[in-house]
């Protein structure tokens, strides 16, 4: 008769699932099963086994979606800048440099307890003699990375990966006006592709490069350019490594971005910094009205910013090699650009490069 009462909630409260957590739950445990195919298919392709394309449904990368992968990113972004007692930053930075194979002779401090956090540690720089830039070729590699896909581009699409391709207007957004990038002006009846070519006898080409986590993450002018304009779009933070950009079409155009175009000196270039997992934030060292990775934001939307104003001209001057922004994690850079006919890629699909490698040249 002394004995407390046991209180307990309904069992049917207890079982109660939200919406919110099955979507979650669901998306979270679908990623994971994606993750191990894509680890299936490099295997393969290692082998030399080629793997047909084989694209997700509108469910699944509604599903995908799903998992709160903005939220996540943030919550790593707040994670990375906690500073780590000196005792554990060796042990902690050795386990990264040994997952991803990171060269810590290339860094410009080699010295591990140097590195407060985990974001300080991403975010490196690299000794000078690491990256000589080309000076032979017309364009080079922005980044350290694996090459996804380059050539022309053909019919207004843009290859992600091979057989897998994303519109150039969906990606670009609408044509900048030609005030702000110093272009004649082209025919309205003229496809997007041509409106973006100024020049007779010049093709539209474009390269994809793909940051892996233990690539330097900083990126840098791939050539003698003017940027004129910034293209800010909000949206999802899905993984764009080579299995995910083979299994979702238009996967880049679904991802956060941040577009800056201008013209070089054979007419029309843009480089675009795509966002994905863990990497919203995307930082442009010129540009400090860029924000990314915002808790809200309206789906479609984009936001434009002009460099071109009455006491600036000309815009923002880059020359090949300097420094131009940072991943926070790693990532994906497009180039698309203007050149003659006879521009020529000394690349190869798959093949890994360095910042300051020539990636084509006249």
């Amino acid at each position: 008769t002394d004995r407390k009462k046991l209180h307990t909630a309904p069992l049917g409260q207890v079982f109660r699932l939200r919406p919110f957590h099955v979507l979650v739950a669901t998306g979270g445990g679908y990623a994971g099963y994606k993750k191990y195919e894509d680890y299936k298919l490099e295997q393969l392709e290692k082998r030399g086994v080629e793997v047909p394309v084989k694209l997700a449904s509108e469910w699944e990368v509604a599903l995908y979606k799903s998992v709160p992968t903005r939220l996540l990113s943030r919550a790593w972004g707040r994670l990375n800048q906690v500073e780590l007692p000196t005792w554990l930053r060796k042990p902690v930075y050795s386990l990264y440099i040994w997952t991803f194979g990171v060269n810590m002779k290339e860094a410009a401090v080699e010295d591990l307890h140097h590195y407060r956090n985990l974001s300080e540690f991403f975010r490196r720089k690299l000794k000078p003699q690491a990256r000589p830039v080309c000076c032979a070729h017309s364009v080079i590699s922005p980044s350290d990375g694996k090459i996804l896909n380059f050539g022309q581009v053909k019919n207004c699409e843009v290859e992600q990966v091979k057989g897998v391709t994303y519109s150039l207007e969906s990606f670009l957004g609408p044509r900048i006006s030609t005030e702000d990038l110093h272009f004649s002006q082209a025919s309205p009846g003229n496809s997007f592709q041509q409106q973006l070519v100024t020049k007779e006898g010049n093709e539209l080409y474009h390269c994809v490069i793909y940051l892996a986590p233990g690539d330097y993450h900083c990126f840098h002018s791939p050539t003698d350019w003017r940027v004129s304009h910034r293209r800010h779009f909000p949206g999802s933070l899905m993984s764009v490594n080579p299995g995910v950009a083979r299994w979702i079409k238009e996967l880049f155009c679904h991802n956060e971005r941040v577009v800056l175009t201008g013209d070089w000196k054979h007419g029309f270039f843009s480089l675009t910094a795509v966002g994905a997992t863990n990497v919203g934030s995307i930082r442009i060292y010129f540009d400090q009205d860029l924000h990314t990775n915002s808790p809200s934001y309206s789906k479609g939307s984009y936001n434009d910013f002009s460099f071109i104003s009455n006491n600036n001209k000309e815009g923002i001057p880059m020359r090949k090699g300097e420094h131009l922004g940072e991943f926070n994690l790693g990532s994906t850079i497009v180039l698309i650009f203007e050149a003659p006919k006879d521009f020529k890629f000394h690349l190869k699909a798959g093949q890994k490069i360095r910042f300051g490698e020539a990636l084509g040249s006249l």
